[in-house]
C-alpha cells in the first residue's frame, strides 16, 4: 500500500526548531530596532552567549544572516523569508489558541513557541480560514501574509509620548507573560486609549488614565506598549 505524503512544513526540514528560534529572534530584534548582537540574543534566547556564537556560525555558513565587523547580526533575504513564516505560524498560533480555545492573552506566547515548530503547511492555512484570516494577532503584533512581503514595523511607545496626549494602543511587547497579565488588568491592550496625565521626574512613572482609572506604569511597562496619538 501507498504511503500517504507526510505535509511539509512552510520551513525546510533540516531547519530545525532551534535554528527557527534565533531567526525569529533576530527577527523580532531588528523590527523594534534593537541591537541584534551576541548578548542580546542570549538574553532573549536564555542560554549562554557561546551557544549563540556556535549557532550564528552555522546560521552564516547556511547563508542566514551576515555579521558586521561590529558583530552586529543581520538576516540575509534567504533568512528574513524564513523568520517571516516562523513569526507567521507563531502568530497565527496565539491568534487560535486565544479566539477558538479560549486561552488569555498572557498564557498563549510559550504554547506558541512550541506549536509554532510542529504544524504543517495546511494546518497553517486551515488555522489561517478558520480564524477568518486575521491580520494581527493578540498583542497586536501584524501577522504576516502568506506571500512573505512584510515589513515589521513598531509605533511610537507610550514611554515617548508627550503629557496630556490622547493615546491608542495598537501593540504591546509579548516576551512577559506577568506584564501582559498586569496591562490586561488595568485595560491596556489593542484598541484601549489612555490619556497621558503626568510623567514623574529621574526615571518615574508616567501616570495614564483609562476610562475612570489611573494607574502608574514604570518605564519597563511603557516601552512595552506602542501605539498613535488619538
Amino acid at each position: 500500500m501507498a504511503q500517504t505524503a507526510r505535509p511539509v512544513r512552510c520551513c525546510e526540514i533540516s531547519h530545525t526548531a532551534a535554528v527557527e528560534d534565533y531567526l525569529r529572534t533576530i527577527f523580532k530584534l531588528a523590527g523594534r530596532k534593537l541591537p541584534v548582537t551576541t548578548s542580546a540574543l542570549a538574553e532573549q534566547l536564555w542560554v549562554a552567549p557561546p551557544t549563540v556564537s556556535a549557532m550564528l556560525k552555522r546560521l552564516e555558513a547556511s547563508q542566514l544572516v551576515v555579521r558586521s565587523a561590529g558583530h552586529a547580526v543581520t538576516l540575509t533575504a534567504h533568512g528574513e523569508r524564513h523568520a517571516t513564516g516562523v513569526t507567521r505560524r507563531h502568530r497565527l498560533v496565539e491568534t487560535f489558541l486565544v479566539q477558538v480555545l479560549g486561552l488569555a492573552w498572557d498564557e498563549v506566547h510559550a504554547e506558541a513557541d512550541v506549536l509554532e515548530h510542529a504544524i504543517s503547511e495546511r494546518l497553517e492555512d486551515r488555522i489561517d480560514s478558520v480564524l477568518g484570516h486575521p491580520t494581527h494577532d493578540p498583542h497586536g503584533d501584524p501577522i504576516p501574509p502568506r506571500s512573505g512581503q512584510h515589513v515589521e514595523a513598531w509605533a511610537t511607545p507610550l514611554s515617548g509620548v508627550a503629557v496630556g496626549s490622547r493615546f491608542r494602543v495598537q501593540r504591546v511587547a509579548d516576551d512577559d507573560s506577568d506584564a501582559l497579565r498586569y496591562l490586561a488588568e488595568r485595560g491596556i491592550r489593542p484598541g484601549a486609549v489612555l490619556e497621558v496625565m503626568s510623567r514623574e521626574p529621574f526615571g518615574g512613572p508616567v501616570w495614564v488614565k483609562v476610562g475612570a482609572r489611573k494607574h502608574a506604569l514604570g518605564p519597563m511597562l511603557a516601552d512595552l506598549v506602542h501605539g498613535e496619538i488619538a
